[in-house]
């Protein structure tokens, strides 16, 4: 960054200043986007930012509702307040100017807002620190500030385009990685997040959202909140194994626990489950090689075994048992 550059950013923040905005808001110039999938119904948020824990600034959503990003010069009320404006009915641009309407920092704020119909509406303020814009797409919409050129947000709308096959959290993840790949937030990079709920509000409230990755700090962000939704994807298998377990069919936990055991091969749960699932089909040959790999590497596994039979968890013979507890 140049003199000139650093001198004009300095400035704006000296000017800033008298509205307060240090005292609440923070100062999260980022880009991000709000997309929807149009068979799923599934609404999310992906961000990236030079910012310490990105996601627990901009990302705010609920099932059934929609999703908000709010960034820039942060009013993180917007995150709540937009989602309950849409909650009355109004719409995703009707949320935008209500809020904006009692702001006076409307022009430093960046916010975007898609609801559970697709429909999505974005406020860039004119004094948001360039290179700054968004793109309004069907189901989508990507907006940033401070970037090194103006072609991020491009980028990003393209890729949203180009991998509309993905599910909704990978394709956020290659928009993300768009964004980078022509420079990106002019700062750097440290956080990212990503965002998913249902297109309905589920049963049970503890179940919304469906994904919620952060990655706070870290030298590479974006390559950490892939592998991270890829760990997510391997441990959502392992939990379809283990409610298949609770309802007595063990063949659908050895289908679930093998997904997670091949998305996530180096981790020895998803390795112990899915011989113990092998071993519950008397399968003991197969459950055998696994399980003496994991015990190689960690005794505690042996010593798990040893207490499953007793909850009905490792339902084989007395010799069988012996066998294992051998290797």
């Amino acid at each position: 960054m140049d003199n000139k550059t650093l001198f004009k950013i300095l400035t704006h923040l000296i000017n800033m200043k008298k509205y307060n905005f240090f005292n609440s808001n923070p100062f999260t110039h980022t880009y991000s986007i709000v997309a929807r999938n149009p068979k799923t119904g599934e609404m999310g948020v992906g961000v990236q930012s030079h910012w310490f824990s990105v996601g627990s600034v901009v990302s705010w959503g609920e099932a059934g509702v929609g999703v908000v990003a709010t960034q820039s010069f942060v009013n993180k009320s917007f995150g709540l307040r937009g989602l309950a404006i849409l909650k009355r009915g109004k719409t995703p641009k009707e949320a935008i100017e209500i809020l904006l309407s009692s702001d006076e920092g409307r022009d430093v704020r960046q916010v975007s807002i898609l609801d559970a119909e697709g429909r999505v509406a974005t406020h860039t303020g004119s004094k948001c620190i360039k290179k700054a814009g968004h793109i309004v797409g069907e189901n989508f919409s990507v907006q940033a500030n401070m970037m090194f050129s103006d072609q991020v947000w491009p980028a990003m709308a393209a890729a949203f385009e180009t991998y509309n096959y993905l599910p909704l959290p990978e394709q956020i993840v290659k928009c993300l990685e768009a964004a980078e790949s022509v420079g990106g937030d002019i700062r750097g990079k440290q956080s990212a997040a990503i965002l998913i709920v249902a297109s309905e509000a589920p049963e049970n409230k503890w179940e919304d959202p469906i994904i919620d990755l952060r990655v706070e700090d870290h030298t590479e962000p974006l390559k950490e909140i892939s592998r991270l939704l890829k760990v997510w994807r391997a441990y959502e298998h392992m939990n379809n194994g283990d409610l298949a377990i609770e309802k007595g069919d063990i063949g659908k936990a050895l289908v679930e626990y093998n997904a997670a055991m091949e998305g996530f091969p180096d981790n020895l749960e998803m390795q112990y489950w899915t011989a113990i699932s092998l071993a519950n089909n008397n399968k003991i040959d197969e459950a055998i090689v696994l399980l003496k790999k994991v015990f190689k590497k960690d005794n505690n596994w042996r010593l798990l075994t040893e207490r499953l039979p007793e909850v009905e968890l490792l339902n084989i013979e007395e010799d069988q048992l012996k066998r294992i507890l051998s290797l």
